[in-house]
């Protein structure tokens, strides 16, 4: 089972946004045993115009290849999130909020 997560990163360190992650691939192997988690974290581009929006193009990209799209805590506040939702919702692809 391939699962995309997504998760708020704004203000955050990478450490804290890994750290975050495993905590919910690990909850997410209790519930669901084998899984594959797609990788969207991406590295930084400094100096890019509109490098948000460039990371939710890739993610959105990413997205698509999964068989659930699962939602951390705070996604509703975090606008690349909120843009997930919605596409993954209107799209028809099986969601799970944590």
């Amino acid at each position: 089972m391939k699962i995309f997560i997504s998760q708020p990163m704004r203000n955050k360190s990478h450490a804290n946004i890994e750290q975050e992650r495993e905590k919910i691939v690990s909850r997410l192997k209790e519930e669901y045993g084998e899984i594959e988690i797609i990788d969207s974290v991406f590295p930084m581009i400094p100096g890019k115009r509109n490098s948000s929006l460039r990371y939710l193009a890739k993610s959105l990209e990413l997205m698509c290849n999964a068989d659930i799209v699962v939602f951390a805590q705070g996604y509703e506040y975090a606008r690349g999130c909120k843009i997930e939702y919605e596409c993954a919702v209107k799209y028809g692809l099986a969601v799970k909020i944590l």
